[in-house]
């Protein structure tokens, strides 16, 4: 967890230092945080179980988001 939070602070500190700079580099800093974002859903939908006898997706409870099932 604790190279997680780095990772946050550095992904966070990089925007904050980019910001307002004509050079791309926000641009990068954005699309950087993205991929950490999209590796942590990655992470999490593969924490789903399987349902039904098929191995589908078990239904939404009430409430429930699919992005974090």
């Amino acid at each position: 967890m604790s190279n997680d939070t780095e990772k946050h602070r550095a992904l966070l500190s990089g925007l904050k230092s980019a910001m307002g700079k004509n050079d791309n580099s926000f641009e990068q800093a954005v699309t950087s945080a993205f991929e950490h974002v999209f590796e942590h859903l990655d992470r999490l939908n593969s924490h789903v179980s399987v349902g039904g006898r098929d191995g589908e997706d078990r239904p939404l409870r009430d409430g429930e988001s699919s992005t974090l099932r």
